[in-house]
């Protein structure tokens, strides 16, 4: 397995990071809730509404992601340490993204957000 590999597993459990902070950050969270999680998170403000957010922002990147490490990988035509920078660049900035959201930092948060978007496409450029 190789690293860029590796990091489409964290890269899957990095939004649940997320879900436990939306959960526990209130104190609140409890067996009633569990009942109804969903509804609990959206009922959800400040930290713990912002980490439910980048959870969703999660779950919305990954697929795309993990595309675009199978495809370099598939491709072959990129050197296989480019490929690896890349997938950890791309978790760094995920983790960095997760920061800047709880943080409730909207400019720095999109540009993580823009600087992981132009990682995944950056796959597909070093494969071509």
């Amino acid at each position: 397995m190789t690293v860029a590999l590796w990091c489409i597993l964290i890269a899957i459990f990095l939004p649940y990071l997320c879900t436990g902070v939306a959960k526990f950050s209130g104190g609140q969270f409890g067996l009633k809730q569990n009942h109804d999680p969903r509804g609990y998170l959206d009922s959800l403000d400040g930290v713990a509404k912002r980490a439910h957010a980048a959870q969703l922002n999660g779950f919305e990147v990954t697929p795309a992601f993990a595309a675009a490490v199978i495809v370099a990988h598939l491709v072959g035509n990129a050197e296989l340490v480019t490929v690896n920078v890349l997938a950890v660049l791309f978790i760094t900035s995920r983790l960095l993204y997760i920061i800047c959201y709880l943080a409730d930092w909207a400019l720095l948060r999109t540009l993580m957000w823009t600087v992981g978007m132009g990682i995944i496409a950056a796959f597909f450029f070093v494969s071509v």
